[in-house]
């Protein structure tokens, strides 16, 4: 594990690394620290949604699920007050755009991704989002099909890689279970 102090060692070595690499780029790079609108995200994240992609027999979900993520303010949580919004942002265009959103979240659900809770904006108004880590774990020991072990091996090494030690140990207690809304 990396304590803070070389956290801290290892940012101005990239900085630096950075500034001598692209001189001058500094002013056209979005800074978390000075502009509003971040959301924080796993290193592994691309190979987990891969492997979500995989998982999903053709419909892919990773665009759904980035989507919902940004919209958190880091609890896990999501408001969907417009379902439109979320659709477009995952690529979904068109009249059937919300429907095809909508069938995308419930995959996510089924597969244990995500809860759903209805309310004011319907049968999908509110979105809790598991630890991926975990979700996939799971899978990986129900040998769920679709989820190919080089793909897990491969999250098990990059999770390692960047001190994400939950991949190893699992999750504290059983998933909870879908359940229909």
């Amino acid at each position: 594990m990396v304590s803070t102090r070389e956290k801290g060692a290892i940012s101005k070595k990239l900085l630096a690394q950075r500034d001598a690499l692209w001189p001058g780029a500094a002013g056209w790079i979005w800074d978390r620290s000075q502009n509003k609108g971040f959301s924080t995200i796993p290193k592994t994240m691309p190979i987990i949604l891969k492997i979500m992609d995989d998982l999903s027999n053709g419909k892919p979900l990773s665009s759904t699920y980035l989507g919902l993520w940004c919209d958190t303010w880091d609890n896990a949580m999501v408001n969907v007050s417009k379902p439109q919004d979320l659709a477009h942002g995952a690529g979904f265009s068109g009249q059937r755009a919300v429907y095809t959103w909508a069938g995308r979240v419930n995959l996510l659900h089924s597969l244990g991704f995500i809860d759903v809770k209805p309310g004011r904006s319907g049968a999908i108004s509110h979105v809790l989002i598991y630890n991926p880590h975990w979700v996939i774990w799971d899978h990986h020991n129900k040998k769920t099909s679709g989820l190919l072990e080089a793909d897990y091996n491969a999250l098990l090494d990059r999770a390692l890689e960047v001190g994400a030690n939950d991949m190893l140990e699992g999750p504290p207690v059983s998933p909870p279970e879908p359940v229909e809304s």
